[in-house]
C-alpha cells in the first residue's frame, strides 16, 4: 500500500460551480462532473442564496415528490420508511424548554433532538406528499422552540449540543421557509442568539484546550451549525467562516486534520484515514454525516467542497466504508495533543469497536460522488446498498447517537 504525507496539498481550493455556471451560461450535470477536480479560485458567499439551500434543494423535493406519486422505487421505500416511523405523524406534541442541557447534571436535551427529528419528517412529508396536518405540525413544533429556548447549557458537551441541534434545526426551517404559519424571523433570532455564539465560541476557543484536544465531529457539527445559520438569514460572513474552517481551520474538523494520511488500496482505490478510526467505528461513521452535511450545504449554494483538495472527503468516506463492510484498510499511528497543555497521545491501530454500525449518512455520499459526478465509488456504493432505504431519528435507538443525523438519504437523494 501507499501512503501520502499527512496536511498534504492544502493549495487546491473548492471549486466555485457558481463561477462555471455564470461563464458558461449553466452546464449539464455530467460538464460539471468533468471539472470537479480542478483547481481554482474560491469566491466568497454567494450574492443571492438560493432557497431551499441546505440538505435539500428545490430538485431534490420535485423529484422525490415525482417518484413518490408514480409509486417509484427506491423513492417509494424511502417514502415508507419515512411513514412509518412515530415521529412523522402530525399529532406530534413539541416538549419546548427554555434551557436544554447536554453532560453534567439535569440533562433534558432529548427532548430537542427528538422534537427536531419529529420537525423534520413532517416537514418531508409535507413536501413530498403535500399533506397539510404535517406543514403545521412541524411549524408548530420549530415556533415552540423559536419562542421559547433562550440557553444551551452543560459540561463540554453543550458544544456538541449546539453544533448538531443548530444545524438540524435550522435545517428544518429551511424546508418550512414560504409556509404562512412558521414564524422564519423568530427562529433566525433564536438561532443567532442562543446557537451561534456557542458556535463561534468553539471554532475560536474548543473550550480553553488544545486545539487538536476536540475530535473531528465537535468542529464539524458547529461548523455545520454555522453554515446553516448564515444560510437560512442570508449571513455571507457566517457561511465564509464555515467554508474558511473547513478548508484550513486549525482543530480537527478541518479538512487535512480530518483526514490526515491518504493511501492507494492493492484494487487501485484512493483512501483516507479518519481522524477518528482508532477511537470507535461509531463516531467515525458520525463523521461522514457530518462532514456530509456541510459538503451538501455548500452544494447547493455552489461551492465544490466534496471535491476540495483532490477529493479528500472521498477518499476518507471509501476508506471508512470498506473497513466497516468488513474489508482490510491501513492504519499509521495518529499522534495528537490534549488537554490544555496539548499532551501526546497517540491510537497506534484501528478501532474494531462498534464496526459495522448502521448510520443513514451513505445516501448522501454515494448519489452525489456516483450519480451526480459519475465516480467509482465502489465501497461507498456498496454500504449505501447495505443499509437502504435510510430511515431517520427513531429508527436507530432511542440515544442520541440515533438522532446525529436527520436521515432519509434513500428518499431525497436517489438519481
Amino acid at each position: 500500500m501507499s501512503r501520502t504525507s499527512p496536511h498534504q496539498a492544502l493549495h487546491h481550493p473548492p471549486l466555485s460551480r457558481r463561477g462555471l455556471l455564470r461563464t458558461a451560461g449553466g452546464l449539464t450535470a455530467a460538464a460539471l462532473g468533468a471539472f470537479a477536480a480542478a483547481p481554482t479560485t474560491a469566491t466568497a458567499a454567494p450574492a443571492t442564496f438560493t432557497h431551499p439551500g441546505m440538505l435539500h434543494n428545490a430538485g431534490d423535493i420535485n423529484r422525490a415528490k415525482v417518484r413518490v406519486a408514480a409509486g417509484t422505487d427506491p423513492w417509494l421505500s424511502g417514502w415508507r420508511k419515512l411513514t412509518a416511523d412515530s415521529h412523522s405523524t402530525a399529532t406530534w406534541t413539541p416538549r419546548a424548554t427554555a434551557t436544554v442541557v447536554r453532560g453534567g447534571t439535569g440533562q433534558n436535551y432529548h427532548l430537542l433532538y427528538n422534537d427536531i427529528a419529529a420537525a423534520y419528517q413532517n416537514a418531508l412529508r409535507w413536501q413530498v406528499g403535500g399533506t397539510e396536518a404535517n406543514a403545521a405540525c412541524a411549524a408548530r413544533i420549530l415556533n415552540a422552540w423559536s419562542t421559547t429556548l433562550t440557553s444551551v447549557t452543560g459540561d463540554a458537551d453543550r458544544f456538541l449540543a449546539s453544533g448538531l441541534y443548530g444545524w438540524q434545526f435550522a435545517n428544518v426551517c429551511e424546508l418550512m421557509r414560504g409556509y404562512a404559519g412558521f414564524d422564519l424571523a423568530a427562529a433566525q433570532e433564536m438561532l443567532v442568539k442562543v446557537f451561534y455564539p456557542l458556535n463561534h465560541d468553539f471554532l475560536t476557543r474548543h473550550n480553553g484546550a488544545c486545539v487538536t484536544n476536540y475530535w473531528a465531529n465537535w468542529d464539524l457539527c458547529n461548523m455545520a451549525s454555522v453554515m446553516a445559520i448564515g444560510i437560512l438569514n442570508d449571513d455571507g460572513a457566517k457561511y465564509d467562516q464555515a467554508v474558511t474552517y473547513f478548508t484550513s481551520g486549525a482543530g480537527n474538523g478541518s479538512i487535512a486534520h480530518a483526514v490526515p494520511y491518504l493511501y492507494t488500496d492493492p484494487a487501485g482505490y484512493a483512501l483516507g484515514q479518519w481522524q477518528e478510526s482508532g477511537r470507535d467505528q461509531g463516531h467515525t461513521v458520525m463523521g461522514m454525516g457530518q462532514m456530509g452535511a456541510v459538503c451538501e450545504m455548500a452544494w447547493n449554494q455552489g461551492d465544490d467542497l466534496y471535491s476540495y483538495d483532490g477529493r479528500r472527503f472521498l477518499k476518507a468516506a471509501q476508506y471508512v466504508a470498506k473497513y466497516n463492510l468488513g474489508g482490510d484498510v491501513p492504519y499509521t499511528t495518529y499522534t495528537w495533543g490534549t488537554g490544555q497543555s496539548c499532551a501526546r497521545t497517540s491510537q497506534t491501530v484501528i478501532s474494531s469497536a462498534s464496526r459495522g454500525q448502521v448510520r443513514p449518512v451513505w445516501a448522501m455520499l454515494h448519489y452525489h460522488y456516483n450519480r451526480r459526478l459519475g465516480l467509482d465509488d465502489k465501497y461507498v456504493s456498496r454500504m449505501c446498498s447495505s443499509v437502504a432505504p435510510e430511515g431517520g431519528g427513531g429508527d436507530y435507538g432511542p440515544d442520541s447517537g440515533g438522532y446525529d443525523q436527520l436521515g432519509f438519504g434513500t428518499l431525497m437523494y436517489a438519481k
